[in-house]
């Protein structure tokens, strides 16, 4: 009998661990799909993004907050990055999610690769940064001469006329004024050592051992997979013990037909 039931247990505990496996290795692809929620530690800069090209007054769109949000700003450095960093605005004290972080007029700057930052600053002091590389302020661009149409000119009658080519003369811009604008004096808490990520708050326990994925809780992703796990060990028990039962009544049927 211990015989018999042995390979339907083995059978079921194979089943319950490939179907774990899969969802594990599948668990990737719906973080990158999962929403952006408030009250998590955010930073991210949807736009501009590496590489743009900007022009006029920009708008930087993107989100910012942490469970111990205190304010965020958003700072611009021209490339290679050193210690110009200038903020864009001022001081934003609301968190923001999928929406504008600060507008950014690039007429006041000279055309070039800038980097931007977005720093959400905790009320311990510690921040989360992001960063928007090798943006392109391309706000001079050439203008372009009319072209006259051409000019017909005749001699004398009886002579032959002929067409005279205007000469195009390019137009010289006149350089880029460089305006300074006196940045207010922030006043910013010293901060400790930098931590670029920290713990998810979980809302069922003191202290939670779930690793934190930036802008993505994995505490609902961990409840379905106990929940499908628990449904699925508990699915493969039932019809166990249905086999189970079937094979201890055909042995008591058949030890009746023995007797």
């Amino acid at each position: 009998m211990q015989k018999k039931l042995l390979p339907i247990l083995t059978q079921s505990l194979f089943l319950i661990l490939t179907t774990t496996t899969i969802f594990w290795i599948s668990q990737p692809v719906w973080i990158n799909a999962a929403p952006l929620r408030q009250g998590e530690d955010i930073a991210v800069i949807s736009a501009p993004s590496s590489n743009a090209v900007v022009q006029g007054v920009v708008p930087i769109t993107g989100s910012a907050d942490h469970p111990s949000f205190q304010f965020y700003i958003v700072e611009f450095s021209p490339e290679p990055v050193g210690d110009q960093w200038q903020i864009i605005g001022a001081i934003r004290e609301q968190p923001v999610i999928n929406g504008d972080l600060v507008t950014w007029d690039t007429t006041s700057v000279p055309d070039g690769s800038y980097t931007l930052r977005l720093r959400v600053v905790r009320l311990d002091g510690n921040y989360t940064e992001a960063f928007s590389q090798q943006v392109v302020v391309a706000n001079s661009q050439p203008t372009p001469t009319p072209t006259p149409p051409p000019v017909i000119s005749t001699t004398e009658p009886g002579q032959e006329i002929f067409i005279v080519e205007p000469t195009i003369t390019p137009t010289d811009l006149p350089p880029t004024p460089t305006i300074i604008i006196d940045q207010p004096i922030v006043d910013t808490p010293t901060p400790r050592p930098v931590a670029t990520s920290a713990p998810l708050e979980d809302p069922d326990e003191e202290t939670s051992l779930v690793p934190t994925v930036q802008g993505f809780s994995v505490i609902p992703l961990r409840d379905a997979c106990l929940y499908g796990g628990g449904l699925m060990l508990s699915v493969f028990l039932f019809f166990g013990f249905l086999s189970a039962m079937r094979l201890v009544v055909k042995d008591l049927m058949n030890r009746r037909r023995d007797q």
